[in-house]
């Protein structure tokens, strides 16, 4: 293990690949990457490391004689990252996404499969604030939208190729709703941002929401106490809120406001640095 791990340093060196730019290509968080490399992670998983191989290893074309003999588990040729087929990165669908193993926390977005880092403890403990409050204003009005949380998967444009578990979501078309998932763009949705999903959550995501008729998408990032509201059926810039503020919800009317406030206050309570 030891030895492909150097192998792998040194490719990623030679092609001049940020750390960032790896975990585009490789679809492998960028934690778990500065882990690997940094030597903090002693024995990668192996399809962690053919996820990487795919990446940084030459085509055999480029392959010394000596590099040939390499051992198969450094070949360029391994399998994408946790599958066991020959596909590349956007080919994926929805078949591979149910083939992988239950306990694998991924999403697919446009065919690449993106693994999902472990939620931290402030990501989950802002998510049940955020559910009861919508809960709570739509019982409260005898209203017929449902709130959800992460994990439940959202075939939100209704295609093969991307499967989505945003954090919070508000879904008001329960026909939409079926056993498997939620099929189509719920109205509202809320993702938690962390240092590793600010990519994903704010550009990536973004896109596919707007372009799937998502109509009003939040990103709350507790490490900066910012809220980011973009409507998506609109050309406006987005609203920023910081963390004094009442955020109205759009959905609603504006009838609604989460109080930013007292949100970012319970977070300081817990006293997590």
């Amino acid at each position: 293990m030891e030895m492909n791990l150097s192998r792998l340093r040194y490719y990623k060196q030679e092609k001049g690949y940020s750390m960032a730019k790896l975990s585009e290509l490789s679809g492998v968080p960028l934690g778990t990457l500065q882990k690997i490399f940094s030597g903090e992670t002693k024995s990668p998983r192996s399809s962690t490391l053919e996820a990487l191989e795919a990446v940084l290893l030459p085509d055999e074309k480029e392959k010394s004689e000596t590099e040939k003999d390499w051992p198969d588990s450094v070949r360029e040729s391994a399998p994408a990252y946790g599958t066991q087929s020959r596909k590349k990165q956007g080919e994926y669908t929805l078949e591979d996404y149910y083939a992988l193993p239950d306990e694998r926390r991924v999403e697919l977005l446009d065919g690449v499969i993106y693994d999902m880092a472990a939620p931290s403890t402030i990501h989950q403990f802002v998510i049940p604030l955020l559910t009861t409050a919508f809960q709570t204003y739509i019982r409260k009005k005898k209203g017929r939208c449902l709130v959800f949380s992460s994990p439940v998967d959202v075939q939100i444009d209704c295609g093969d190729r991307t499967m989505l578990q945003p954090d919070v979501m508000v879904l008001c078309d329960r026909s939409k709703l079926i056993r498997r998932c939620i099929l189509g763009a719920p109205d509202l949705v809320i993702e938690i941002a962390s240092p590793s999903s600010l990519r994903m959550d704010g550009k990536l995501k973004l896109g596919k929401y707007a372009q799937s008729g998502v109509r009003e998408y939040w990103m709350i990032d507790p490490d900066t106490e910012k809220t980011v509201v973009y409507w998506t059926d609109e050309t406006e810039v987005p609203s920023i809120y910081g963390p004094m503020d009442e955020v109205p919800v759009g959905i609603f009317g504006g009838e609604l406001k989460i109080s930013m406030r007292e949100i970012f206050e319970e977070i300081r309570n817990l006293g997590i640095e």
